[in-house]
């Protein structure tokens, strides 16, 4: 089995692992007394958690390999499921969030991982794989943890034994497919010959993570930091969209809990389309760096046009515009990120990466909400999409840096 192939398995896997709990959080912190403060403070555990270990599993993966960085995750995890399962405390759930997000820091290492795996003109659409194959499990996820709590109010029943799971299936039910993912990607994953070669004879420098995380603000005019601020600006805005999206559509359009899911199906089916079918040919066509543009330019437009869209048509047009952004937009970043960096510090700025995305998936979703509260409904759409129309500026001249680095690279290795 191909090595690619087994980590979008792997990745589609553990997304749907996260996606069978997310969607019942909310409900589970409300029962067990949570006010919404403590709710959005429980939230962002997850999102501090990821930040803080990123680069350090990025710089772990670097220096002993990314398959026992990720195969420790995945045990995380399924740890966390299973605290999530029989949290009988609201405390025991911010528990469980802190375990998880630790665990989610390895998605640097998994896209180093994969950018080991392909060659440089390839990683873009390796990438946008990867991506498919998570937003999958995005759809997935979900509808398998409603079938739990549904299936866990009816007693199993074995011979005279019998057990009555209730709502500790779902956690129960991801903590297991957790375990078989690791058990999968344990018998097929093979390690990345470029950790293999050049990271034992490297010698380890301490703080070295920390440093690479300080010098996207203190060089903010290099390649790296440019890649990585446009990185954490467009996942941020994506993720503040996210934040008061049920919001919006609840008060402009009546959606309600019983049928919001229909409307992220819509979004997931149209992210994995656009990530498994087009992405590779437009790549192909406009370069890592004119396309990353391009899906600048169509996501700031579907947060322009959401707010301004009156009827349902109208709103699944511009809903449409926003997949298709940041399909075109993250792969292509990553993978230009992936040029210009040395090899055997991939990993270090794949976690980096991670890190600054992280800080922005705590900060803007605060800001959607304060805007939404504070200033109009609309309000967050609008903000966003200034931001992410201000990279547009960072992604100038793309091309030619990581033109440059391959040639460096090239005269280096001759």
């Amino acid at each position: 089995m191909g090595k690619l192939l087994v980590l979008i398995v792997t990745a589609m896997l553990d997304m749907v692992g996260v996606l069978i709990v997310i969607p019942l959080l909310p409900f589970y912190a409300t029962k067990l007394g949570a006010s919404p403060l403590m709710y959005t403070v429980l939230v962002s555990a997850f999102s501090v958690a990821a930040l803080v270990s990123a680069p350090v599993w990025g710089r772990f993966s670097d220096r002993y390999g990314r398959r026992p960085a990720l195969l420790v995750a995945l045990f995380s995890s399924a740890i966390a499921y299973v605290i999530f399962a029989y949290a009988g405390s609201i405390w025991m759930l911010f528990l469980s969030r802190i375990v998880q997000g630790a665990g989610g820091g390895t998605v640097g290492v998994v896209q180093a991982y994969v950018s080991d795996a392909t060659e440089p003109k390839n990683r873009a659409r390796s990438l946008g794989w990867l991506s498919a194959a998570t937003n999958l499990g995005v759809t997935v996820g979900p509808l398998l943890g409603s079938w739990a709590l549904r299936a866990g109010r009816h007693p199993i029943t074995i011979g005279h034994w019998s057990v009555l799971l209730a709502e500790k299936a779902p956690g129960l039910l991801a903590a297991t497919l957790c375990l078989l993912n690791m058990l999968f990607a344990y018998i097929y994953l093979r390690e990345s010959r470029v950790v293999v070669e050049a990271t034992p004879e490297r010698p380890r420098v301490a703080g070295r993570s920390w440093t690479a995380v300080m010098s996207v603000v203190t060089h903010p005019r290099t390649p790296a930091s440019r890649l990585i601020w446009i990185y954490a600006i467009g996942i941020g805005a994506f993720m503040g969209m996210n934040a008061i999206l049920a919001l919006y559509l609840a008060r402009s359009f009546g959606v309600t809990a019983e049928n919001i899911g229909y409307f992220f199906a819509y979004v997931g089916s149209i992210s994995v389309l656009t990530r498994a079918v087009f992405l590779g040919p437009a790549v192909d066509r406009y370069g890592e760096a004119r396309l990353s543009r391009i899906g600048i330019v169509l996501l700031t437009a579907g947060l322009v046009l959401i707010p301004v869209a009156h009827n349902i048509p109208v709103l699944a047009a511009a809903v449409a515009l926003i997949p298709l952004g940041t399909a075109f937009t993250f792969p292509c970043v990553t993978a230009l990120l992936s040029r210009v960096i040395s090899q055997h510090e991939r990993g270090l700025y794949m976690g980096t990466q991670q890190t600054w995305g992280g800080i922005s998936r705590v900060i803007f979703p605060l800001i959607a909400g304060w805007a939404f509260q504070s200033i109009g409904i609309s309000a967050p759409f609008w903000i966003c999409a200034a931001f992410v129309a201000a990279t547009l500026l960072l992604g100038r001249g793309m091309e030619h840096f990581a033109r440059d680095a391959e040639l460096q690279a090239a005269s280096g290795s001759s």
